[in-house]
């Protein structure tokens, strides 16, 4: 058993009192991690603060060289963090999982450790000479979800690092541990001060709350549902903050009546249920047209039914259980909604414990609450359609926007028809296939700014332009 504590001001801190972190898989406790106290977050952000100018001032290239010891950091201690991240969360260390998770942190840090903003000169006449400088803001305050609990926490500290901004990091309360230790283990490279990180059950104490309220924090980057990215918006608002919110999508995929059912089955799949569907860039809707409809279902039954489902520590696994009863509850509920309307093709019916088998259910529409809710898990609802009009109409009619994907033979067709999605990504023949060097976001109420690349870069700072 595990038993972790705060990282403030380059020291390991206990708390008063802990909370439980249980194995989803097996209900077996994990550890305890500290509830941080209003007190404790004044503390990490008066740290932070403190040490902000110093870590503003050192050379580019020294911050730079710290990011890039951060990445090999975290390959000496993958497996450690592999470990941790299969049993808080739940997800297999194979497959997709989570020693596929640790690799993802390593490659976006590798990332953006090389990235620069270099001064940009937007006159240079007789009439004077302007430069456009990034300056970073100051303390970043982080609030990371329980779906990928370590590589998310990556993609929000190593660009604030990188920029010269401080951070304080809060975890969800359902995976801390894991964001604990990695806190740990980089805040040891880095002066004291610099990376810090509080744990709380949200019970008593509502970090995330006093996080996006505290006049000291500059900016919050936030992951998580929409109803949560709201609250911190206006949380933030007297303060005005910098924001990132990157929060729920309800991706829509359209297949064309050209694609080859049996080709695209595969991707198919693992663009809905990659990481048990607990994923905001998960394809959550699919559309299919009717000349192949009933093929497309026939060829992921056939693929889905094979795909082992267990203990994330079993190294056979490639989908574990739903992370947490609410989340479980929730996915329950729709998809016996959806068994009341539509046609359950595999799955449906739930196992011990949190396990939710892969679920595909066709016969649904538009307005159906497993088409309309996000479910954030193993269910798939598939809906017939004859025009390719009605189909863009109803994957854009939701007010989330964050990715999408066009399925077909004629490339040119499916860019087409690509553009006239409305989301922040779009994918042909694939779904979800994020990377380090493209800019994600949503759009509508998906969120607000973008990750990743030098665009993701620019949000952790403030522009000056000087004149001389």
């Amino acid at each position: 058993m595990l038993d972790r504590t705060l990282t403030i001001n380059g020291e390991q801190a206990a708390a008063e009192t802990t909370f439980e972190v249980r194995n989803p898989s097996t209900g077996e406790l994990v550890g305890h991690a500290p509830n941080a106290t209003e007190e404790t977050l004044n503390a990490a952000v008066a740290a932070a603060k403190a040490a902000f100018p110093n870590w503003a001032a050192t050379p580019d290239e020294e911050r730079q060289s710290l990011c890039r010891r951060i990445v090999e950091v975290l390959g000496e201690n993958s497996e450690e963090l592999a470990e941790l991240i299969t049993r808080e969360q739940g997800k297999p260390l194979n497959g997709a999982g989570s020693r596929w998770e640790v690799g993802g942190a390593q490659a976006w840090a590798a990332h953006t450790a090389e990235l620069t903003l270099p001064v940009k000169v937007l006159q240079d006449d007789e009439n004077g000479y302007l430069t456009l400088h990034r300056r970073p803001l100051g303390v970043v305050g982080s609030i990371t979800p329980w779906n990928f609990p370590l590589m998310i926490a990556v993609w929000h500290v190593l660009p604030a690092l990188r920029t010269g901004n401080t951070v304080v990091i809060k975890p969800s309360p359902h995976t801390p541990l894991a964001t604990l230790r990695m806190v740990e283990l980089v805040s040891a490279l880095l002066p004291p001060g610099v990376l810090n990180i509080v744990t709380g059950d949200d019970k008593a104490v509502n970090l995330g709350a006093l996080m996006s309220a505290h006049p000291d924090i500059r900016k919050i980057v936030f992951t998580g549902s929409c109803a949560t990215g709201q609250r911190v918006m206006q949380n933030a608002a007297q303060t005005m903050k910098r924001l990132t919110l990157e929060m729920g999508g309800n991706d829509a995929g359209i297949v064309l009546p050209d694609a080859d059912p049996d080709a695209i089955a595969e991707d198919l799949f693992w663009g809905a249920f990659i990481n048990n569907g607990q994923t905001c860039a998960a394809m959550k809707r699919l559309y299919v047209h009717e000349s192949i409809h009933d093929a497309v279902c026939d060829a992921l039954v056939a693929y889905a039914r094979n795909v082992p489902v267990g203990d994330g520590m079993d190294e056979a696994s490639i989908l574990g259980p739903v992370q947490n009863k609410a989340q479980f509850d929730k996915l329950k509920r729709l998809v016996d909604d959806a068994k009341t309307k539509g046609q359950v093709l595999l799955g449906g019916t739930p196992g011990e414990g949190l396990f939710f088998p892969p679920t595909l259910i066709a016969g649904l529409s538009n307005g159906d609450a497993l088409v309309d809710e996000e479910q954030f898990g193993p269910a798939l609802p598939i809906i017939r359609y004859s025009d390719v009009e009605q189909a863009l109409a109803d994957a854009n009619a939701l007010e989330t926007g964050l990715g999408g994907s066009v399925w077909s033979r004629d490339k040119e067709a499916a860019r087409a028809l690509a553009a006239r999605m409305e989301c922040g990504s779009v994918w042909i023949n694939k779904h979800g296939a994020i990377q380090p060097n493209a800019p994600f976001g949503g759009v509508k109420q998906s969120g607000l700014g973008v990750e990743f690349g030098e665009e993701g870069l620019a949000e952790y700072t403030d522009i000056q332009v000087v004149f001389s």
